[in-house]
This record gives structure tokens, C-alpha cells and sequence, in this order.
């Protein structure tokens, strides 16, 4: 017996979302022998686009019944089933989360339509619900509503069941417990953490720290070390006792102080401490004939970096992408060992410095904007960013190429001056590393501003 299932959500954060409607179909294989179908008031609102993409709205949802009191129904509908839907671990992930609020362990058989339709058609060319009814001509009506999603999985099942002869790829892909359960200890845990940015550490009993992390969601994160399969993670789930954090709002800000707390605490189960991440670098020499060579390289503390990066292949796809904005010479990059005149040349994305078609001093000066814009020696600027809550931004002040610290402030108080933001810095330490993660993390993302001075 089958429990075909779709539910719709509030959205928002990973396992804080909350179900607005579910639709169960129980299947024997041939015919549909019960249903269930109803809206569900999730006591926190819809987010926006979901309501536009649903048609359900917070007003809709105030007279529906809440989860606790159709639990019962759905535990009726599903028991001694396995449960079907198209991306079957989300709907579970869901119905898993809601019943462990009321301190019920659901577990249940579990299969995916999207895993099944890959095994079964493979000659589709995408396998979301939609794309999928749509090629194989099956009816749909009430897109992205529980009942229509559901009733329309339940005819691509059925279609699948049939092109299974044997039935032995379903019965393959019926799994048992697609999240792992997380001991009361650990869900606890788990339910003080917020949704936010920030760093966190993973402490022992005896008050020592065994791991230290940084994350867009903390929550997420460490939800995620709770449920790994990993040695380290397992070796986590058995030794923690309390979670602490410190939201930081900005990534970058949690990126450097995870850096530095990893290397004065030590914990023994982070795999690497970040001094050893950047070890490819960019370099500038001139060749004897006087052009400004770029080189990407493995770091040498001795010489003077432009900017760092994890792996050389993150170098080189940079040094790739440096190469065509700034009009450079492949040869001189390093990407080109031709003999002969580079191929970029020959399409005139190549002044010809590889031939001395263009003097050194025309040539060097491009590579000297380069250089000028990612090197931070001398560079004076503020980084504003996210802060740690509404009303509020972070700043990162760099100084004569040195990173001071960091701050947060109000935004009634608006500060562009640096001799105003020392005063509220908490410092960090200047080195390779902290320059290394605010040059690739510019490179990456996007912050709120930045002003020069």
C-alpha cells in the first residue's frame, strides 16, 4: 500500500518552515482507497513568494486546523505505507520536523517519483513534476497545490509502476528513515541555535571545544554536524554537551574570526586550521625584456603577494578571468607556452606584447591597474556590510594596507570616518590569512559598500 503525499509550506528557513496544506492518496497499486486533503494553519506567516506561487494566504490559513489536531488523521492515512512523492525526502523532511514539535517520532518507508522516473525514463530531459506530466500527457490541474501535485503523482506513479514489470527498481529504491533520527539531547540543542550568520563552537561537558564553525545558518550548520555520517561528525553527536555562537551578520566577519579562534583554541576536530587554505598566490616579475610577467604560484612568504587563493585551480580560472578583463598577454600570464604569437593575438584580444608589437611601458601599465586594485599595501578603505540585525551594519576598517578590526554600528549614526570607527574596533590580527579571505572574499560576493579615503 502507498501514501502518495504533497504538502505546501510557509517557506523560510531550513526546519523552521510550517505546512499550509496536505494532500495524502492512499494507492494499492491500481486504485486510490482513501484521501485526506486540508489546509493547514501553521501559526507563522506565509512568505511572500510563496503565496504567489501557491494562491495561499495567511488569511485563508486562521480558521484551518492546526497540525496537532490532524496528526492523528495523517498517522491513519500512512501507517503500514510507504510513503510516495516527488522528492520524497523534503514532504518527509517536513512531516518529520512537525511531528518531532510534538514529540512524536515519524518514521516511515520512503520513495522518490524524481529517483524513480530517472531510472525508469532516462530519456526525459528533466524530471520535475511539471516537465514530466506535461511530456507524458498526464492531466494536471491546481499546480502547486497539495491535491493537484498529489493527484498528478499519482498518475505518473502509476505509470511508473507499470514500466517496472518486475517491480524491481521500485522496491530498489524504497528506502527506510531518509533523515536520521537526532537524539532529544541533540534536537534541544538544535532548537536554542538561530537561523542567522555567525560562528559557532561545539563544546564537551567538561566546558573544552571540539569544533568551531562558521555559517550563513547556524542552525542549518550544526543541524547538518547532528545528522552526518562522517567519523568527525559522529565523534561530534557523541561527545557534545552545549552549542555557543556569536552572530556576526556579515559572512566575512564570521569567516575571520572562525580563522583566528580555530588557531588560538585548536579544537580537535576541525580538519585543517585555515593558515594552511591559501596556499596559491599571484605574483608580478619583469622578463628581461622589461614586461611585467603575472605568475601564479605556490605561496612564498618571502616574496610579495598580489592576491591568494585556496588551490591552484581557483588560481588559475582567476588568473583566466584577470587575463581578459584587463586585456593581458596569455603568454605573460602563464597561460600560454605557445612559441609562436598567443591565439588570443590573432582574435585582437591581445595587443601583441608577446611579439613587442606594444612597448613594456604601455604594456606594464595595465598590469599596474591590476595590481594597483587588488594589492593591499597602502590600501585605506571601509567595508560596510550586513550587521547582526535590522537597523544595524557591520564595517571592516583597512588601513595603510593593514586590517585594524571590525565593528557594528546603528544606522542613525552613520560612520565614514575612520578615526570615529577605531573607537568602537574589536581588533583582529593583521596577517597573510586575513588578508587572503577579504581579497577572495571581495572577489566572490558582494557587500553593501565600500569607501575609500
Amino acid at each position: 500500500m502507498y501514501a502518495i503525499l504533497d504538502i505546501e509550506t510557509t517557506g523560510g528557513q531550513f526546519n523552521e518552515e510550517g505546512i499550509t496544506e496536505i494532500a495524502i492518496y492512499k494507492f494499492d497499486g491500481h486504485e486510490i482507497v482513501d484521501q485526506f486533503i486540508s489546509l493547514i494553519n501553521p501559526e507563522i506567516p506565509i512568505q511572500p513568494f510563496v503565496v504567489k506561487l501557491t494562491g495561499i494566504n495567511n488569511e485563508m490559513l486562521r480558521g484551518a486546523p492546526k497540525f496537532f489536531e490532524v496528526a492523528k488523521r495523517i498517522i491513519e492515512m500512512t501507517n503500514d505505507c510507504v510513503l510516495v512523492a516527488h522528492n520524497a525526502s523534503f514532504d518527509y523532511r517536513i512531516l518529520r520536523t512537525e511531528f518531532r514539535r510534538l514529540g512524536y517520532d515519524f518514521n516511515i518507508k520512503t520513495l522518490c517519483t524524481v529517483e524513480l522516473s530517472q531510472r525508469l525514463m532516462p530519456e526525459q530531459p528533466s524530471h520535475s513534476l511539471g516537465k514530466l506530466v506535461r511530456a507524458l500527457g498526464i492531466p494536471m490541474a491546481d499546480r502547486h497545490r497539495a491535491s493537484g501535485d498529489a493527484m498528478a503523482t499519482v498518475k505518473l506513479f502509476k505509470m511508473l509502476l507499470d514500466k517496472d514489470l518486475e517491480k524491481t527498481i521500485t522496491k530498489e529504491l524504497i528506502k527506510f528513515e531518509v533523515i536520521k533520527g537526532v537524539s532529544p539531547k541533540l534536537l534541544d540543542i538544535i532548537e536554542s541555535l538561530p537561523s542567522k550568520t555567525g560562528i559557532y563552537y561545539i563544546h564537551r561537558e567538561d566546558g573544552n571545544i571540539i569544533f568551531i564553525g562558521q555559517s550563513k545558518n547556524i542552525k542549518k550548520r550544526v543541524n547538518q554536524h547532528f545528522t552526518g555520517i562522517t567519523t568527525s561528525s559522529k565523534k561530534i553527536q557523541a561527545e557534545v554537551f552545549t552549542v555557543t555562537f556569536e552572530e556576526t551578520g556579515s559572512e566575512l566577519i564570521a569567516l575571520l574570526k572562525e580563522s583566528e579562534e580555530i588557531k588560538k583554541n585548536s579544537p580537535i576536530y576541525n580538519r585543517m586550521a585555515r593558515k594552511n587554505t591559501l596556499s596559491w598566490a599571484i605574483y608580478a616579475d619583469k622578463d628581461p625584456n622589461g614586461y611585467l610577467n603575472l605568475k601564479l604560484q605556490k605561496a612564498d612568504g618571502r616574496k610579495k603577494e598580489i592576491t591568494a587563493f585556496a588551490n591552484q585551480q581557483e588560481g588559475k580560472s582567476a588568473l583566466s578571468r584577470i587575463t581578459s578583463s584587463y586585456q593581458l598577454c596569455p603568454k605573460l600570464t602563464g597561460l600560454s607556452t605557445s612559441k609562436t604569437p598567443c591565439a588570443q593575438h590573432e582574435n585582437n584580444q591581445c595587443d601583441g606584447a608577446c611579439i613587442g608589437q606594444i612597448t613594456s611601458e604601455e604594456y606594464n601599465s595595465k598590469v599596474q591597474v591590476f595590481i594597483d586594485k587588488n594589492l593591499f599595501d597602502n590600501k585605506n578603505m571601509i567595508i560596510i556590510d550586513k550587521g547582526r540585525k535590522t537597523g544595524e551594519h557591520s564595517a571592516i576598517l583597512i588601513e595603510k594596507g593593514i586590517c585594524r578590526g571590525y565593528a557594528f554600528y546603528d544606522l542613525n549614526y552613520q560612520i565614514i570616518n575612520p578615526e570615529i570607527l577605531k573607537n568602537i574596533l574589536v581588533p583582529i590580527p593583521n596577517n597573510r590569512n586575513t588578508r587572503g579571505y577579504i581579497q577572495a572574499y571581495l572577489r566572490k560576493n558582494r557587500v553593501l559598500k565600500i569607501i575609500n579615503f
